[in-house]
């Protein structure tokens, strides 16, 4: 949806409801546990790649355009996406990937506004892993959280949860913004290198703070 789409649709409104915040980071950074923890204390979480998920799944019109564009062998067995191969296609190709995008990023987008609108939460995080690369959801978000870590972390990280080579991961990192690039866009930063407790005391630093942010009525 284009910055004009939004405003025709009567986004943003003159005074948003609640706090918006992107909250983006780097693979294997952390962002996942950092909303989760959010999410215990109160905050409403959207997940941008939880949309895209819900919009592959067996029988969404988006996967019959996705196979129109790949060819049926990115359809899993089951009927859904085969997204480890579809990865491996736009990772290496640039071309597939801004089809792809075209394809889901209109619809993720309305759907991410639909429910930050819906929710009655005190302040709502989306997370959005490629913020610094894409700008997207300037105009919805009122502040940016970077969770962040040491580079060697995030290959360790990333290499256990997914299976994938160490240069694999680093090939990954590479084609991402750089750690630099996203830091200067962050109106808050997460450091998530000294485990979970110290990563809790962060997090309640900033609920306290994003809860003395929100709007009032």
């Amino acid at each position: 949806m284009s910055r004009s789409q939004s405003a025709a649709a009567g986004w943003p409104p003159s005074r948003s409801p609640r706090l918006v915040v992107a909250v983006t980071g780097g693979i294997g950074s952390g962002k996942s546990t950092v909303a989760a923890m959010f999410r215990e204390r109160g905050a409403a979480v959207v997940d941008t790649d939880v949309i895209a998920e819900e919009f592959t799944r067996p029988g969404e019109p988006a996967l019959d355009r996705i196979a129109a564009r790949f060819g049926p062998e990115y359809i899993a067995a089951g009927g859904g996406l085969d997204r480890s191969k579809l990865r491996r296609l736009v990772f290496e190709d640039a071309r597939a990937r801004a089809d792809l995008e075209a394809i889901l990023h209109p619809l993720i987008e309305t759907r991410v506004r639909e429910r930050v609108l819906a929710s009655d939460a005190p302040y709502v995080l989306v997370l959005i892993p490629l913020f610094a690369e894409t700008g997207a959801y300037r105009d919805l978000v009122q502040r940016v959280l970077v969770v962040d870590c040491d580079e060697a972390l995030q290959v360790q990280r990333t290499m256990r949860r997914s299976g994938l080579a160490a240069d694999e991961v680093r090939a990954i990192m590479a084609a991402q913004a750089s750690r630099a690039s996203r830091l200067a866009l962050a109106d808050d930063v997460i450091r998530n290198d000294d485990g979970l407790k110290q990563l809790a005391a962060q997090v309640n630093a900033l609920d306290l703070r994003y809860r003395e942010l929100v709007p009032r009525n």
